[in-house]
């Protein structure tokens, strides 16, 4: 994977080359960036670069008492053009002797004690089908079902061993741990060999919650953060990689919020009218009764929690729109005509101070869904609350 492979984060990728360029490389790297921005990709990508840099010339004493390289030092190669390099395609097909993975594993039968060299078929297969999967995604392409993943003392004990060897064939040894949320108090055992590591060698962690990281292990490495996508990069990535029409790839990067995991996983429901199921909630929530209702709640409550995310976060979407046609009129608000009609046709039945409200109703019932609320009582109550919000300050409408 080249960089130019990754979406968006050129600054990031400025950044990292510049750190080589100038030589100025840390040993260890903290990769910081929420689900879906990249983070996995980008530190792969720079690990695939490092180990396909070709060798420093050996460095000999000469005849008289100084130093004397055999061959002048290589130019730097920009990581863009890495793929001519020999050493390339093994580290693309990440059977590069010097590049090592560590991620989040479990037994495989009981008593077990798994390394993650024991799912490296896995992990090549992963990576290649889902390079901006989360660790919910890695836990289920290996079976893991309800177990909990771990990154074990074992592991920590084989990552010692690995890196203490001496290179293969590159000048440099990389370890792109995945997750290390996942080491718990046997992280410790790493302390030492990310403080003075062997020469020439690399430590990359890829992270998405800096607090569930051991602190021990924080402060000994240096911060990359990775920022959410901007809309236009995970606008562009879908019409390029997914051929996605380029209203559908619009309407789904404003509402994906920097996540391209969430972008990809929104595609596959973008046949989904939401427009038209909103429409109906809220006709059935302010003017059909409580019979409406519940046929509105019963229905939804049928689709799994991925579409109930998805939807929530459309509405979540169209109230945005509605506040910023509001605020700045709608010839200056970047949207569908189809989303600026109805956000017009929402900031006719409620107010700004109102749709904040829905918003904070609406950001509640996506946390509880993510922890397996009941979605008939979930939904019934986030009716009621609607109800309440709209009606209790303007007449009803329809939508």
């Amino acid at each position: 994977m080249l960089f130019k492979d990754v979406i968006g984060q050129e600054e990031v990728k400025q950044h990292l080359t510049e750190m080589v360029q100038q030589d100025r490389l840390s040993h260890a790297l903290l990769f910081l960036g929420k689900e879906g921005s990249g983070a996995l990709p980008l530190a792969l990508a720079f690990a695939q670069y490092i180990v396909s840099l070709p060798q420093a010339a050996p460095v000999v004493e000469d005849l008289f008492g100084g130093m004397t390289a055999l061959e002048p030092a290589p130019k730097f190669i920009h990581p863009d053009d890495i793929a001519e390099q020999p050493a390339y395609q093994r580290a693309t097909q990440l059977i590069h002797p010097d590049l090592h993975f560590s991620y989040p594993v479990i037994p495989k039968k009981s008593g077990d004690k798994p390394v993650s060299t024991a799912y490296i078929a896995e992990w090549r297969e992963f990576i290649q089908q889902l390079p901006y999967g989360n660790s919910f995604d890695w836990l289920q392409f290996i079976g893991a079902e309800n177990k909990q993943g771990n990154i074990t003392a074992e592991e920590c004990n084989d990552i010692i061993r690995k890196l203490n060897l001496k290179t293969f064939e590159s000048e440099y040894k990389v370890l792109l741990m995945w997750m290390p949320e996942y080491l718990g108090k046997e992280g410790n055992k790493l302390l030492k060999l990310i403080e003075e590591p062997p020469p020439n060698t690399l430590f990359l962690l890829v992270a998405e919650n800096e607090e569930q990281i051991l602190q021990t292990i924080l402060s000994r490495c240096q911060l990359v953060r990775i920022p959410a996508l901007e809309n236009a990069d995970i606008e562009k990535a879908l019409i390029e990689r997914s051929s996605t029409a380029p209203e559908t790839a619009r309407q789904i990067a404003a509402i994906s919020e920097g996540n391209y995991r969430e972008a990809l996983a929104l595609l596959q429901h973008a046949e989904d009218d939401w427009q038209s199921f909103l429409r109906d909630w809220l006709n059935a929530t302010l003017k059909g009764g409580p019979i409406a209702q519940v046929k509105w709640v019963e229905e939804i409550s049928k689709m799994g929690r991925e579409k109930q995310k998805q939807f929530l976060r459309y509405f979540n979407h169209l109230v945005e729109v509605s506040i910023r046609v509001k605020v700045l009129g709608a010839e200056r608000v970047p949207a569908a005509e189809n989303e600026l009609a109805f956000a017009q046709r929402l900031n006719k039945i409620a107010g700004v101070t109102q749709q904040e409200a829905i918003i904070e109703e609406l950001d509640k019932a996506s946390y509880y869904i993510e922890r397996n609320a009941n979605p008939k009582m979930l939904f019934q109550a986030l009716t009621f609350k609607l109800h309440h919000i709209i009606l209790n300050k303007v007449a009803v409408s329809t939508v």
